[in-house]
């Protein structure tokens, strides 16, 4: 019954609407300018989100989060991007996006860690949320560059291009995400108040309405997912393992966190954002198939850490603190 209400929440039920209406010929369209709109008011939701979060936390143990946050959103796209193209052989636009998500963080998954280290009463650090919201904006533009740089190779016959890095921190996507978040550290908590109910109160049912549509992207290209179905899902079982391992290393040999917080910074290393950065890379690497990231983010890892992944990173956690 826990596995079925992790899994029954309405962010992915609406992802699956999308994809059976595609799926039985329906006539639902989007309007191309408001899947743009949705984008755009999610990610700042999200950098809001996370600056509130940032301007309440002490600043020398919130620096060591914030550090170890973006290390571990720097390497595990990069960790993701080289299987991906060298063990996999997927061309490198599409194991861009992708490792844009592995190296970014599922909400999803982390408030349900929340929920199962509170019903065993196990204590936990409230610097992982930090983490939370930082880590998504180096993934992205780790997965912008990388991108930009498969771009800068096709059209210049392996040249690379300086401008590729300022492109990639001075994309829409990561100029919202990263200045909102400043935004929410420095407004007044009054001035917090004002707008919490336009990005918090209806977050969940944007969410809804952007997955609805990937969905609807999502079936309309599987077809493409099935010619390399296998070694993906292969890589979506695995890559959270090798994610999770990263994360307890940081959590305990650098932040020096208990059995609770290893716990989750464990599952921030291995779980894979479907909130922040689908947006992101469908606006930044639209030539990427979302049905290849949204599937495994969705479908393969997402389950994989609610059923097996969050105990079992527990147990490591409790070994390490041994």
């Amino acid at each position: 019954m826990t596995l079925l209400a992790n899994l029954l929440i309405a962010p992915v039920l609406f992802f699956a609407l999308g994809a059976g209406a595609q799926a039985c010929r329906s006539d639902l369209k989007f309007p191309p300018d408001l899947t743009k709109a949705l984008s755009i008011y999610l990610l700042i939701g999200i950098g809001l989100h996370g600056g509130a979060e940032l301007a309440h936390a002490d600043l020398g143990k919130a620096v060591s989060a914030v550090l170890a946050a973006v290390a571990l959103g720097v390497a595990l796209p990069l960790i993701a991007y080289t299987a991906l193209t060298r063990l996999l052989r997927i061309d490198r636009l599409n194991a861009a996006a992708v490792a844009a998500h592995y190296g970014s963080v599922s909400a999803a998954t982390y408030l349900t860690t929340v929920a199962w280290l509170q019903s065993r009463d196990i204590p936990f650090e409230s610097y992982p949320v930090i983490m939370l919201a930082v880590m998504e904006s180096p993934a992205i533009i780790v997965g912008l560059l990388l991108a930009q740089a498969a771009r800068h190779d096709h059209a210049t016959n392996g040249r690379t291009s300086g401008g590729a890095l300022i492109a990639a921190l001075t994309h829409g996507s990561v100029v919202l995400l990263l200045g909102s978040m400043l935004i929410g550290a420095v407004i007044s908590p009054a001035s917090q108040q004002t707008v919490e109910p336009f990005f918090r109160g209806i977050f969940m049912g944007a969410l809804c309405l952007f997955l609805l549509e990937l969905g609807m992207v999502a079936a309309n290209r599987m077809g493409e997912f099935r010619a390399v179905g296998l070694k993906l899902i292969v890589f979506g079982l695995t890559m959270p393992l090798a994610g999770a391992a990263l994360g307890l290393a940081v959590a305990h040999l650098w932040l020096d966190f208990g059995v609770g917080g290893m716990t989750l910074v464990a599952v921030l290393g291995a779980s894979a954002s479907y909130i922040a950065v689908p947006p992101a890379m469908r606006l930044g690497v639209p030539e990427a198939n979302p049905s290849l990231y949204l599937t495994l983010s969705l479908g393969v890892t997402f389950p994989f850490n609610v059923v097996v992944g969050i105990p079992l990173y527990r147990s490591v956690a409790e070994w390490l603190a041994a």
